[in-house]
């Protein structure tokens, strides 16, 4: 390796004699000096050029000049190029003025040199390259060139445009769709290995479009609490929307994107302003949204908790406060799928997300728009472990609908489910409490809770269950049945009720027996006690009258 040695012998001295971090200075100069020509060049170029191929070397320039001890003088020395300075050095190295000043006009030509630079190195090892005009088709630029094509086609598309008026910036929107376009093309069909400059690119982009602010609700849940026959929303932006979602998609499932790298924009930020989008009107979102999550969840196992938190939060406030929320649908059919893939045995997270989160959704009036989804979640979660059985029953007994007859077919459908699954032992547990219910069904003037509950004795296990305690549950349903054998005014409830009875007397004729039996006595009971209630009656209306009677009396006289 040949050494280079300055010119000029003044300046050597300068390098050689100077301050410490000027001789380290010198050092990176010879050791640079093999990369380069330095044969029929000026000193300034060649000093220029080193700048330019090592920016270690411009680095300790500028700390070289900032550290330099310096005092005030009266006097201002000119430079070379013109220039002047109001600052002298210290005695240590007052006489390198020259060099300084030589070395003060390369820093000030500093950007000159930087740009000729790019001629010579390669664009990969500069820090950051010309930005190309993001107007130009990805097949036009040559690979190297096409992610920074990319970082202009989503910096073009971050800037937001008004919807409410269509035919606002007609020309800018249709440009955008069209760079939107481009950029799934390139994602679908490329598949590149993107930089972190690029994913951040994307997730500001993304941010900028989705993360938005929804008007305030305005819509009225009906009696019944379904909103399932209401006029969707639509977003007048969807067509932006979309586009920006499927680009996302896009990202997410990309084979080389790193969860370890892309978690520093896919952050919490991102996630909490995520799942605040699925409050929006508009169900194609919500779909979108869906899917994106979906992803994120299997995608970023370092998240998994913080999304689970924040669903769980959006139930807390939807069910114990507003109880006004558009994707608790969405929401749960995404955990259902989740919930699948728990390990055994539950977590005691996982337990509490069932009782304190998916159990009391039970509670909101508007239950009929997500009960679908929700039942699959407890189901799935009972599969996982039947112990809990007995722990969601008895939630489904504190949230039972007495007045809305729809909620209560509701509820007996997910109680058969539930029953399916149950053991013997939990059955046990919460059997007197559930049949008392299943007696008020039975006893119901609607005609198809009456019938639900009365196909609960078609399925073989619970059945099974209900003959081996029939000597408490009979006991219980017994009147019921009896009463709606005869005389309910469903002709199918009738057939229904005289089946089970028969069916009862030809397992147990002697409990049949006794149950009627105890029927006939509480009904003597009861007609005493109504008997006992008229006569007492009677009572007060002849001593109310006679009261009356006497300040007639007293008032006349």
């Amino acid at each position: 390796m040949s050494i280079f040695v300055p010119e000029n012998p003044d300046l050597y001295l300068g390098f050689r004699s100077g301050h410490p971090i000027l001789r380290s200075l010198f050092g990176t100069l010879m050791n640079t000096h093999a990369v380069l020509e330095f044969a029929c060049r000026p000193l300034d170029s060649r000093i220029c050029l080193l700048l330019a191929s090592n920016s270690t070397v411009s680095t300790m320039i500028k700390q070289f000049l900032a550290k330099i001890p310096r005092k005030s003088s009266k006097s201002n020395t000119s430079d070379p190029d013109g220039g002047s300075s109001s600052s002298s050095i210290t005695n240590d190295v007052s006489n390198n003025n020259g060099f300084l000043n030589t070395y003060n006009a390369i820093s000030s030509r500093l950007n000159t040199v930087k740009k000729m630079s790019s001629s010579i190195f390669p664009a990969s090892i500069m820090p950051a390259g010309e930005m190309i005009d993001p107007r130009v088709p990805f097949k036009d630029v040559q690979n190297s060139d096409k992610l920074r094509l990319l970082i202009s086609k989503l910096n073009l598309c971050s800037k937001l445009y008004d919807f409410s008026d269509q035919n606002q910036d007609s020309i800018e929107k249709d440009i955008k769709r069209q760079t939107l376009s481009e950029i799934i093309d390139f994602l679908s069909s490329e598949s590149p290995k993107l930089t972190e400059p690029a994913m951040f690119s994307i997730c500001k982009m993304c941010g900028n479009n989705l993360f938005r602010d929804f008007p305030p609700k305005n819509s009225i849940f009906s009696q019944r609490g379904e909103t399932e026959d209401e006029e969707p929303c639509f977003d007048p932006a969807w067509s932006h929307l979309q586009l920006v979602y499927e680009i996302l998609a896009r990202f997410l499932t990309q084979t080389s994107l790193d969860p370890k790298i892309a978690k520093q924009y896919i952050d919490h930020s991102f996630i909490l302003r995520l799942l605040d989008l699925f409050d929006t009107e508009d169900p194609r979102e919500r779909d979108c949204l869906k899917a994106i999550l979906h992803r994120v969840y299997g995608k970023f196992m370092v998240h998994r908790p913080f999304i689970r938190m924040v669903v769980s939060n959006i139930i807390y406030r939807f069910v114990f406060e507003t109880e006004k929320h558009n994707g608790i649908a969405e929401l749960l059919e995404i955990f259902g799928s989740v919930i699948s893939g728990f390990a055994l045995p539950l977590k005691k997270e996982h337990k509490m997300f069932l009782l304190r989160a998916l159990v009391p959704l039970h509670k909101p009036k508007s239950v009929g728009v997500y009960h679908h989804q929700l039942t699959y979640c407890v189901v799935q979660f009972v599969e996982k472990e039947p112990k809990l059985s007995s722990d969601v029953i008895k939630g489904l007994l504190k949230f039972w609908p007495v007045t809305s007859s729809q909620k209560q077919l509701m509820f007996l459908s997910e109680l058969e489910e539930l029953l399916e699954m149950i053991h013997t032992d939990e059955f046990e547990k919460i059997m007197v409490p559930l049949f008392r219910r299943i007696n008020c069904c039975l006893r119901s003037s609607h005609f198809q809770v009456a019938e639900r509950a009365h196909f609960l004795w078609n399925n073989e296990h619970i059945l099974h269950l209900i003959m081996c305690n029939r000597q408490v549950i009979m006991p219980l349903v017994f009147s019921s049945l009896e009463q709606n054998s005869q005389k309910h005014w469903s002709r199918t409830v009738v057939n229904l009720a005289q089946n089970m009875m028969k069916m009862l007397d030809d397992v147990d004729h002697e409990l049949v027996v006794s149950c009627q039996g105890r029927m006939e006595e509480d009904k003597s009971t009861l007609t005493v006690a109504a008997e006992r209630r008229r006569l007492t009656w009677e009572r007060l209306e002849s001593v109310s009258i006679m009261e009356e009677t006497a300040t007639t009396c007293v008032v006349s006289c």
